[in-house]
C-alpha cells in the first residue's frame, strides 16, 4: 500500500529519535517486498538517514540477514510485509532481541510474538473481509462483479515488554496513539 511503508519510516524513527542507520530485513523473492523497499529507501533519503538491507529468503537466512544488519551498527530495523516474515514472527523477534536490535514491523502480529512496534493494516478486518468476499461467491456472486477493497484502518501497536527489554523509552506521544500497548 503506497504510503504506508514511509509512515512505518516516520514511526520508526519517533521510537529512536536520533536514527541515522536504518536496517531493512527484506526478503525481495516476495513481490510484495521491492515496491516497499524502494517506498524505504526514497523515505530514507528524504530524512537524510542511510537504509541498508539484508535479504532472507528463506527462515534459515534470517539470522545471518539480521546479524550482518547488526554488524552494520544500524539504529532499528525495519522488517518488510512478507509472508515468509510474517510467518517467522517470533524467530525474528527473538534473534533481533538477542542481537539487541530494535524492529518495526508492519503487522500487529509481529509485535505480539516479541517484536518492538507496528504499523499497518488490520489483518484480522483482511481476513473477515475475504471471508465475506468467499460467503459472497459460495451464493452465487461472480467474482469479476464484486468490488476491490483496501483497508483504511491502520493499526499501531507497541510492546513495552520488548522496549523495557532493549533498555528503550517509548516517547509518550507515540504511546497514546497506538492502538495497543502491550505491557
Amino acid at each position: 500500500m503506497a504510503g504506508l511503508p514511509a509512515k512505518q519510516m516516520e514511526f520508526a524513527r519517533e521510537i529512536m529519535p536520533g536514527a541515522s542507520k536504518i536496517g531493512l530485513l527484506a526478503n525481495l523473492s516476495d513481490p510484495k517486498a521491492p515496491p516497499e523497499a524502494r517506498e524505504l529507501l526514497a523515505a530514507g533519503r528524504g530524512l537524510e538517514v542511510e537504509v541498508t538491507s539484508s535479504d532472507a529468503n528463506r527462515p534459515e537466512e534470517i539470522e545471518s540477514a539480521l546479524q550482518m544488519l547488526a554488524s552494520r551498527g544500524v539504529d532499528i530495523v525495519i522488517v518488510l510485509q512478507t509472508s515468509m516474515l510474517l510467518g517467522n514472527s517470533r524467530q525474528i523477534a527473538a534473534m533481533a532481541l538477542a542481537k539487541r536490535l530494535p524492529t518495526f514491523y508492519g503487522y500487529r502480529a509481529h509485535v505480539t510474538a516479541g517484536g518492538l512496534a507496528s504499523y499497518g493494516v488490520d489483518l484480522e478486518w483482511c481476513w473477515r473481509r475475504a471471508a465475506s468476499f468467499v460467503d459472497k461467491i459460495l451464493h452465487g456472486a461472480r467474482p469479476g462483479d464484486l468490488p476491490v477493497e483496501f483497508p483504511t484502518k491502520m493499526l499501531l501497536a507497541v510492546n513495552l515488554q520488548t522496549a523495557k527489554a532493549l533498555g528503550l523509552t517509548v516517547p509518550s506521544s507515540l504511546l497514546v496513539r497506538a492502538d495497543e500497548v502491550i505491557e
